[in-house]
C-alpha cells in the first residue's frame, strides 16, 4: 500500500509556494510609504496668511488693552448671556 503518491506532494508544495508568494508581497506592501510634499509657493502663502493674521490680532488684542486699562471697556450683556445659556442648560439637565 502506498501513502504518499508524488501527485500529492507537489499540491502540497504549491500550496506552501501560495503562502509564501503572499508572505513577499505583505512584505512589499509595508515597506512603501505614502508622502507629502509642500510646495515652496503653498509654503509662502501659508506664511504670508499667519502674519496678517498675527499682526491683525495683535491690534486687536492691543485695543482691548487699552480700554480696560484705561476703564472704557463696555461688556455686552446680551453676547455674554447667550454665551453662557449653552453652559446653564448643559448643567440643568443634569
Amino acid at each position: 500500500m502506498k501513502i504518499n503518491e508524488t501527485g500529492r506532494v507537489g499540491a502540497i508544495n504549491s500550496y506552501q509556494r501560495n503562502i509564501e508568494a503572499g508572505r513577499q508581497n505583505e512584505d512589499k506592501k509595508s515597506r512603501r510609504k505614502d508622502e507629502v510634499t509642500i510646495s515652496a509657493e503653498a509654503m509662502e502663502m501659508l506664511q504670508a496668511t499667519e502674519r496678517s493674521s498675527n499682526s491683525e490680532r495683535a491690534g486687536q488684542i492691543q485695543d482691548l488693552k487699552q480700554q480696560v486699562t484705561s476703564g472704557t471697556y463696555q461688556v455686552d450683556s446680551s453676547k455674554l448671556a447667550e454665551k453662557l445659556l449653552p453652559y446653564f442648560k448643559q448643567n440643568s439637565e443634569n
